[in-house]
């Protein structure tokens, strides 16, 4: 690996826009790995950069550090990620947002059938009060409560 290989933090805040505190946050949470010089200074393989524009996009998608976290383990460590690591980590991140599309898009439907109801004890009410398990424990809005 030659020296040019390597990038200090600023040159990695200033190739990915990041502050250098939140490189240290990643840092931190083990999300990407610095090596150490002889003086203890971090220095970044570029490969980081992608490393740090796929947990912005990540993160951007919805998913949390640890979904991130758990497809960053997938990624091979020292090299520039291929289109088939991506294709790899994206299928599973698809699956996750083709569940979230399908949950809201099953509160979209129930929303159409509760506005205005206002009572939340109806027996028809989908949303809060699916087959009527609060009007069993008496009248008004007690699961807002």
């Amino acid at each position: 690996m030659k020296a040019g290989d390597l990038l200090t933090i600023g040159e990695l805040a200033r190739r990915t826009g990041l502050s250098v505190s939140a490189i240290r946050f990643y840092e931190e949470k083990g999300l990407i790995e610095a090596l150490r010089t002889r003086g203890n200074q971090r220095r970044f393989l570029r490969a980081d950069i992608r490393r740090l524009s796929f947990i912005l996009i990540a993160q951007r998608l919805g998913l949390s550090l640890s979904e991130i976290s758990e497809a960053m383990a997938r990624l091979p460590h020292g090299r520039t990620p291929d289109a088939r690591d991506w294709e790899r980590i994206s299928g599973t991140i698809r699956t996750r947002i083709d569940a979230e599309i399908a949950r809201l898009e099953k509160v979209r439907e129930d929303l159409d059938g509760c506005i205005g109801c206002g009572c939340l004890s109806l027996k028809k009410c989908a949303l809060y009060n699916a087959d009527d398990i609060w009007g069993a424990t008496g009248p008004g809005p007690r699961v807002l409560r």
